[in-house]
């Protein structure tokens, strides 16, 4: 891994791209999250080591930024195989794309951007198999293939959480109060974020919006990374410890709330960073809509329930040393650390995505949903 790259003094942290590849050097091209708000450096990484570090060890974070990440890694790593046959290079191939894809269990868009890499991997090498072009060529034509798919992921990652934004406006009006948990936004993204972008899309349009980032506990991606990318876009923003979400929902301060997802379940069961579905049931006790934004990439139809959705467990050491001087809890003390928790879908009164608002029942809101990308994608070719 190479790093150290400092801000310019001159640029804020919207200015730098989350995720990037340099092309020329093979390599990665991420901002350090852990580092943030007190440095920013942007980290380069070119083994399979390095990248699934990355990701799990949050540097890279969010559904949708890691998938671009997976996507830009697995192209790195198959310019990379040495091999002399088809069915070698395969061979060698998943096994990157396992193990890269072992790094986070609960985001969906990691396992999505390797298998839609993955596929199309396999219909190139189809391709040249059934035409008798040999592997020398082949090859060729698979890494460019990859290549021109990842970056086609990260344009419409960027197309997605516009469209997102452009939905998730409709549901508010100037002068409004937002809460939102975690960080869903730039920083999890490729721009915009996805329950962020409203609030940029509203910024820019000038509708003075007042937001209410909760902390996050443990990991505190709302007071690290959504304060501060917020504040940088001088964006009206208060943070609130997460105990708080209640008081300032009571106060009226607060006419919607806009959160992320790295799972949607068919029935419209969503995983999110552990505390969301706190949020969710306060939010239900006071009347506050509670919107999750949510790209179609994150929609799993293959699971039934948030039930069957995998929940990652962490360490213990981020909830009892990690962000403090000394430990602040008793040594040998037990700890449960899940990384997300999952809300039910009764407490959430729509579900943002880039081809429109879906709302229960799920099931058939999504089937909806998914026809229109179908024919979305008809009408573009």
């Amino acid at each position: 891994m190479k790093g150290g790259e400092p801000m310019s003094d001159n640029k804020t942290i919207l200015d730098y791209e989350t995720v990037d590849i340099d092309f020329e050097t093979g390599e990665l091209v991420i901002i350090d999250q852990t580092k943030l708000p007190a440095k920013t450096e942007i980290i380069r990484l070119s083994t399979a080591k390095e990248i699934w570090d990355a990701i799990y060890l949050l540097q890279v974070r969010g559904a949708p930024a890691i998938g671009v990440s997976a996507a830009f890694g697995i192209y790195i790593l198959a310019s990379k195989i040495e091999n002399d046959t088809y069915d070698g290079f395969y061979d060698e191939l998943v096994k990157q794309r396992d193990y890269l894809d072992s790094s986070r269990p609960t985001a969906v868009n990691l396992h999505w951007a390797l298998m839609r890499m993955d596929g199309l991997a396999q219909s190139t090498i189809k391709e040249c198999k059934s035409n008798d072009i040999s592997y020398e060529e082949g090859y060729k034509r698979i890494i460019e293939a990859l290549k021109n798919e990842a970056v086609k992921i990260k344009e419409e990652d960027i197309w997605v959480c516009k469209q997102i934004g452009e939905y998730g406006l409709s549901l508010v009006k100037p002068g409004d109060g937002i809460l939102t948990h975690c960080n869903a936004g730039q920083l999890a993204t490729c721009k915009y974020g996805t329950a962020t972008a409203p609030i940029y899309l509203g910024q820019e349009r000038g509708y003075n919006f007042h937001v209410f980032a909760d902390e996050t506990r443990p990991l505190l991606q709302g007071a690290r990374l959504t304060a501060y990318e917020l504040h940088s876009a001088g964006v009206d923003v208060t943070l609130i410890c997460d105990n708080m979400s209640a008081m300032v929902m009571k106060n009226g301060w607060v006419n919607a709330v806009f959160v992320g997802c790295d799972r949607v379940a068919a029935n419209g069961d969503t995983a999110n960073k552990i505390g969301t579905s706190v949020v969710a049931t306060v939010a239900k006790r006071y009347g506050v809509p509670f919107y999750v934004c949510a790209p179609t990439s994150t929609i799993d139809m293959d699971t039934a329930t948030g039930d069957e959705i995998n929940i990652e467990q962490r360490k213990a050491e981020e909830v009892t040393e990690m962000w403090y001087k000394e430990r602040m809890a008793p040594e040998g003390v037990k700890v449960f650390n899940p990384a997300f928790d999952v809300t039910d879908n009764e407490l959430i009164a729509g579900i943002v995505t880039e081809y429109g608002i879906a709302r229960a029942p799920y099931k058939e809101a999504f089937e909806e949903i998914f026809k229109k990308k179908k024919e979305a994608k008809i009408n573009i070719l």
